[in-house]
């Protein structure tokens, strides 16, 4: 590798200058790999201090490009010349001195030498994302992780008259088309359900109350605060059923056909209580989901009434909605450098919806199908969503086992001389993930129910094995 020299700024003040030792790459996915001559460092601001991991660990686990460059002077030991205070107030304060770069910053790792005689300044040089290094510096130190929901059929199914009434018609086309008997019998059941919540949601829609075991429940209005200077606070009418756990709101409350019936899925509280549990964070939260922006965020609404899990204020950037058809990326979720895919869990029922190298970190459940199977979810003897709960859990146990016994050990003892070869691989939420086929075993249920309306006994009868 060439050496050449370079000098460095801070704002406009000259520091001294260096020599560059530019490292060169084997990563073949990386294009940001800084094998560019960098002749002026301009330092424009300073990383937030570490409470708990050093630089060094925090960047080997959020780049994709490796190193970028060693660089060191010589020429400044004495304790007085500018590089020897930025390098020896970035070693105290474990900080990073840092150079933007367009959507991406260059960080500067002050490192030790092994050469005890004659310390000098020396660095090493990462290229990340924008905003990367100081959100998962935060994560890190507080021993967080990504997490990333999917809605429908994930947390939620939701339907409007259109849709109950496009459910129906096409179970009754099947149902003339069928022989079996068992069969048919499974598909007017499932009809039948279909028709008892349309009952509910026609009367919503029509009159603002429905009719419940002889007794009028009428809508409460729940005022949606705004969500930005741009948006305008929302007052919706809601009926919440909660032993039916079904609950009835409206997605533009001018339009009434806009009226929709939400099952939430069983266990939900459950795993939102262990995402904050005590009030100490242990996941950040994101969804990703192919629906419509204001049903996205009135969901959501339901799922976390207390904006606990979402601040109001983050909403608007962790509500991700991609056009239907199109895949999902953990890329786009993050994309304004708010987490490492490396650092992200995904809680999806379906997986080829996502980009390739997004799979290996997605923990498939099987779709909720209230409908369809209304027993399957207490039939497991664990619930869908505490089986997330649990891979959640020891995604988390694992990740961070390795990162504070493994990785942070040795971060400890490597030098400016050491090749980043030698530090152990970072950890990857993909590492602590089972395969596919041991989750759906956990999960009670080999074969996800690939008949269309079986009967509810026969359901049982599957789940069972």
């Amino acid at each position: 590798m060439n050496m050449y020299k370079a000098v460095v700024y801070q704002g406009e003040e000259v520091l001294g200058e260096v020599e560059m030792y530019p490292v060169e790459n084997k990563n073949k996915n990386n294009n940001n790999n800084l094998m560019i001559e960098v002749k002026e460092i301009r330092i424009s601001h300073f990383s937030q201090a570490s409470e708990r991991c050093p630089p060094l660990a925090v960047l080997h686990t959020i780049t994709s490009s490796g190193i970028c460059f060693k660089m060191e002077s010589k020429s400044s030991q004495s304790q007085d010349s500018p590089l020897y205070l930025l390098h020896s107030s970035c070693i105290n304060q474990y900080k990073t001195a840092v150079m933007p770069l367009g959507g991406e910053e260059l960080h500067l790792v002050a490192m030790y030498s092994r050469n005890n005689e004659k310390q000098y300044p020396c660095f090493w040089g990462f290229n990340v994302a924008s905003g990367l290094y100081d959100s998962c510096l935060v994560m890190l130190n507080l021993r967080c992780l990504g997490i990333v929901f999917d809605l429908d059929e994930t947390l939620i199914v939701a339907n409007t008259m259109r849709s109950f009434e496009d459910r129906i018609e096409a179970l009754q086309r099947k149902i003339n088309s069928e022989v079996d008997p068992q069969r048919i019998s499974g598909m007017q059941a499932e009809v039948k359900r279909y028709q008892d919540d349309k009952i509910i949601l026609k009367q919503y829609a029509e009159n603002d109350q429905v009719l419940e075991n002889g007794k009028v429940i009428k809508t409460q209005s729940e005022i949606v605060p705004a969500l930005s200077d741009n948006h305008q606070p929302i007052i919706r009418p809601l009926i919440r059923l909660q032993e039916k756990n079904i609950i009835l709101t409206r997605i533009n409350p001018q339009i009434r056909d806009t009226s929709v019936l939400v099952r939430l899925r069983p266990a939900w509280d459950d795993l939102r209580s262990y995402l904050i549990a005590r009030g100490r964070k242990r996941f950040e939260v994101y969804v990703c989901t192919m629906a419509e922006r204001d049903y996205a965020l009135e969901m959501w609404r339901l799922l976390d009434p207390d904006s606990n899990l979402i601040n109001s204020k983050e909403l608007l950037d962790r509500i991700v909605c991609v056009k239907s058809g199109s895949r999902k990326s953990l890329f786009n979720v993050f994309q304004e450098g708010l987490c490492h895919p490396k650092m992200a869990l995904v809680i999806d029922d379906r997986l080829k919806v996502w980009d390739e190298k997004d799979q290996p970190r997605v923990h498939v459940v099987p779709a909720f199908a209230p409908y369809y199977a209304p027993q399957a979810e207490a039939n497991n003897a664990i619930p869908v969503l505490c089986v997330a709960r649990n891979v959640a859990c020891n995604v988390r146990g694992g990740f961070f086992k390795d990162f504070d016994e493994g990785l942070l050990q040795k971060i400890c003892d490597v030098n400016h001389e050491d090749d980043i070869k030698d530090i152990p691989s970072a950890p990857d939420v993909s590492n602590y993930l089972v395969s596919e086929d041991d989750a759906s075993a956990s999960n009670g249920n080999k074969d996800p129910l690939s008949f269309d309306g079986m009967a509810d006994t026969e359901v049982e009868r599957r789940l069972k094995e």
